[in-house]
This record gives structure tokens, C-alpha cells and sequence, in this order.
């Protein structure tokens, strides 16, 4: 399955780096990609407003439905490097109710971005099928 994920900041040059390991996606409610990615997809990556950069194959996801505070507490500890998340970031995070850990392999930049149709919409995660 493809899918197209909007990544802010660094996000995409630490990734096609090897610095960032794990994409997490965090929400309070049930959306893309919660359920929707296995291993062996394809997320191609995009900055908002902009290009598509690169793509990455999935290795393995982890999901976690509404989370207990030790088992958030558990998924900072031992993903955190991999996740490469500002410490501010699990303030604001405090009440997840759905987490998808999605691990990266196989990061590569486009020479030639692909064309996809255009996306317009607030959505960080699409699932393109």
C-alpha cells in the first residue's frame, strides 16, 4: 500500500540522514495512519505547501490504543532516540490516545519528485491505497 505523509521541520532530512528511525503519529482520535500502515508499504514525504522529497519503506509499525501514562511513559524511554522528538513535544502530547510507531527503512530522496494529485486539505496522513 502507498501512502503520503506531510512531515514538518527537519523531519524529512533526518530521516533520508538515518538520524531519525522511527515516525511517530500521535492523535485523540482514530485516523490515518492508526491501522491503516504495515510493514512493507511505501510513504512517500512531503514538507506542507511543498514538493514531494523522498520516500521510505516501513519496517514494522506499533500501535497503542489509549495508551496508560506508564505505557506512554514506556514508549518515550524506549523509543525516544529513534523518534528524535524535542522534549517539549511530550508536553503537549500528554493526553495521546492513539500512537502509531512506524519503523523507517530503505529512506531514499527523489532525483525527479513523482506527480500525485494535489492535496488540499489539513490531513498529515494519506492513505493513497
Amino acid at each position: 500500500m502507498k501512502h503520503l505523509a506531510i512531515f514538518q521541520g527537519n523531519a524529512i532530512t533526518d530521516i533520508l540522514s538515518g538520524k531519525k528511525a522511527i515516525e511517530g503519529r500521535f492523535s485523540q482520535i482514530k485516523i490515518a495512519p492508526y491501522g491503516k500502515v504495515s510493514a512493507g508499504d511505501m510513504v512517500m514525504m512531503k514538507s506542507p505547501g511543498g514538493p514531494l522529497v523522498g520516500e521510505f519503506v516501513v519496517d514494522r509499525v506499533l500501535y497503542f490504543d489509549h495508551p496508560k501514562k506508564e505505557e506512554a511513559e514506556e514508549i518515550k524511554r524506549k523509543y525516544k532516540s529513534g523518534l528524535k522528538l524535542d522534549e517539549d513535544f511530550w508536553w503537549k502530547k500528554e493526553k495521546i490516545c492513539y500512537a502509531s510507531l512506524i519503523f523507517i527503512r530503505q529512506a531514499s530522496r527523489y532525483l525527479t519528485p513523482p506527480t500525485i494529485v494535489k492535496k488540499r486539505d489539513l490531513r498529515g496522513w494519506v492513505v493513497l491505497g
